[in-house]
């Protein structure tokens, strides 16, 4: 990890607008906002924290793709989600000062925008909207890990794996095709399986005509029959 000095804040103002957690604030929060922030970038499969390490504070995805993760004792992963450029992670940790529970790397090339967690609580307390901001962020998130509880206590690996194409092509905004954006090996961590057992619920979708499947491209030519085999 590479850690630079205080961002520049004529570089960073407009960027951090963007974000989905400070989007909305006045200039002037964002400008308080730009004075804490510091730019830490990571290369492809280096870790940003380990769990169980001591909270440092907050990050916000500027450039790249991050997985927060967790390891069980016999070496199995679960992907807890992968945050994209302009998302945030680690607020838990960061406001209730305890240890990381969960493991972060870098997926490839990253940039993050980290903001201490000392000086970014004592933001918190001088503004309530900033305040507002991390309680929806937070409220996010818990609904997000409520979702994956979810589908790993209730739904099978093709259930599974047919939300996550659907939500997929959401995210592409394309109905029809999507690309998979993980290695069958974390696809199948995301969705708490081994990759055998995901491999067969590829073939299983394809089989019934819901997905065609061409390398990481997949068709999805029964979207009504995705949906229904998701609920």
């Amino acid at each position: 990890m590479v850690l630079l000095k205080m961002v520049e804040v004529s570089d960073l103002n407009n960027w951090l607008e963007t974000t989905l957690v400070f989007r909305g604030l006045l200039p002037q929060q964002i400008l308080q906002l730009t004075k804490i922030a510091q730019l830490q970038t990571f290369g492809k499969g280096e870790a940003i924290f380990h769990q169980g390490c001591v909270a440092t504070g907050l990050f916000i995805v500027e450039r790249g793709r991050v997985k927060v993760f967790k390891v069980s004792p016999n070496g199995k992963e679960q992907i807890l989600n992968i945050f994209d450029p302009g998302e945030n992670f680690a607020e838990v940790a960061a406001l209730d000062g305890k240890n990381f529970p969960a493991s972060a790397i870098a997926l490839e090339p990253t940039n993050l925008i980290f903001f201490p967690r000392q000086r970014f609580l004592d933001l918190l307390r001088q503004d309530p909207d900033i305040t507002i901001k991390m309680l929806v962020s937070l409220a996010q998130h818990s609904r997000n890990l409520t979702e994956l509880v979810e589908g790993l206590s209730f739904k099978d690996v093709p259930q599974r794996l047919a939300s996550y194409l659907l939500d997929l092509s959401e995210r592409a905004d394309n109905d029809h095709i999507v690309n998979l954006d993980l290695s069958k090996n974390q696809i199948a961590a995301t969705l708490g399986t081994i990759p055998a057992t995901l491999s067969r619920a590829f073939f299983r979708l394809s089989n019934e005509g819901l997905i065609s499947i061409d390398g990481a491209r997949i068709e999805l030519l029964d979207r009504p029959g995705l949906q229904q085999l998701k609920d």
